[in-house]
C-alpha cells in the first residue's frame, strides 16, 4: 500500500562529485540520466593494484576542489598548482580497477594526472575516468525488477537525504555538546526539504521536474555509513575532540537489520523514469510511501 503527498515538499540542494572521494560541486538545477547526475562520480583515483581511494585511508581528498571552466575541469588543492583536465576526458589506455565487488576496465587519465595527485597525497595515486562502454550494474538485490547501472559510485546512481534527518541529527549532536554538522559530511545529491526526519526510510518513490517531463526516482537501498562523515570537508580532519562523531551518536539510533546492523543515514536511488528530464533547486517534490 502506498500513500502520495505533495504539499511543503522541495528539492533544496542538488551536488554532484566529479572525482569520487573528492570535493563537491553545487548545482542550481541538473538534468537527469540513468547513470543520475551525468558526472557523478565519472572519475576515481585507484592505486598500483587498480584499488580505488577514498578518504577512509586518504582524508586529504576532501580537499580537492573541482571546477568546470569551458571545456577544461580544474582541479585545486592545499599546496599545489592547479591541474587543468579535458572535461570531455581523455581515452587513455585501459586499466582494469576495482570498486568494492565490481571489476571494470577504466581509461588511465595519463601521467601528468598521476603526478598531480601523487605528490599530493603521497601516495602512488592514479586518475581513472569511466568507460562509457562500460555497464557497472547496481545490485538487483535491491533494485528488484528495475535494471539499473552506475559509474564510480559506491552502489547506486544517487544518494537522497532528507534535511530534517540532518536537522534531528545536530538536535542530538547539540545534547551532548558536540558541534553541529554540515549536510556535506554525508556527501548526498539530493537534499529534500518537508520530509519529517528519516521519513525518507519510508520512502518508494519520488518525483522531480516538470510536468511535460518528470524524473522518477525509487529509493532502493538504505545508506550504511562509513566514518568519513566525521571528516571536515573543508580541512580533511577529523575534530580532535569529537574525532568518533557523528558514528557515535548514530549508533545509539540508526543501526539498521536491513544492512547487517549499519548505521544508516539517506537513501540510495536509482531513475526508473523521465531520463532527460531537469531537475531544479526550490521545485516541488511530490513522493510515495511504501507501507
Amino acid at each position: 500500500m502506498s500513500n502520495s503527498s505533495f504539499s511543503g515538499t522541495t528539492l533544496s540542494a542538488i551536488f554532484f562529485y566529479p572525482i569520487k572521494s573528492c570535493g563537491a560541486l553545487s548545482l542550481s538545477c541538473a538534468e537527469i540520466s540513468p547513470l543520475g547526475l551525468a558526472l557523478d562520480r565519472h572519475w576515481m583515483l585507484v592505486d598500483r593494484q587498480g584499488q580505488f581511494l577514498t578518504q577512509r585511508t586518504h582524508p586529504a581528498m576532501a580537499c580537492i576542489t573541482p571546477a568546470f571552466e569551458g571545456d577544461a575541469l580544474v582541479l585545486r588543492a592545499p599546496g599545489m598548482p592547479a591541474l587543468q583536465l579535458a572535461a570531455a576526458g581523455q581515452d587513455g589506455a585501459t586499466l582494469a580497477v576495482k570498486v568494492w565487488d565490481s571489476r571494470v576496465e577504466a581509461l588511465d587519465q595519463g601521467e601528468q594526472a598521476r603526478e598531480w595527485f601523487s605528490a599530493y597525497l603521497q601516495d602512488d595515486a592514479r586518475l581513472v575516468r569511466f568507460n562509457p562502454a562500460v555497464k557497472r550494474a547496481c545490485s538487483t538485490r535491491w533494485t528488484g525488477e528495475h535494471r539499473a547501472t552506475t559509474q564510480f559510485s559506491d552502489g547506486y546512481p544517487l544518494l537522497v537525504i532528507g534535511q530534517a534527518s540532518l536537522d534531528d541529527l545536530n538536535a542530538r549532536l547539540a545534547a551532548k555538546g558536540a558541534p553541529a554538522l554540515p549536510m556535506d559530511r554525508f556527501r548526498p545529491n539530493l537534499v529534500i526539504a518537508g520530509w519529517e526526519a528519516y521519513e525518507e526510510d519510508f520512502i518508494d518513490t519520488v518525483r522531480l521536474g516538470s510536468e511535460d517531463r518528470p524524473v522518477q526516482l525509487k529509493l532502493v537501498k538504505p545508506c550504511a555509513r562509513c566514518p568519513i562523515p566525521g571528516i571536515d570537508q573543508r580541512s580533511g580532519q577529523r575534530d580532535p575532540q569529537w574525532p568518533n562523531e557523528p558514528m557515535d551518536t548514530l549508533a545509539t539510533y540508526r543501526a539498521n537489520a536491513r544492512v547487517n546492523g549499519g548505521l544508516t543515514f539517506g537513501q540510495n536511488a536509482i531513475v526508473i523514469g523521465g531520463e532527460g528530464g531537469v531537475i531544479e533547486v526550490g521545485q516541488a517534490c511530490e513522493w510515495e510511501l511504501n507501507f
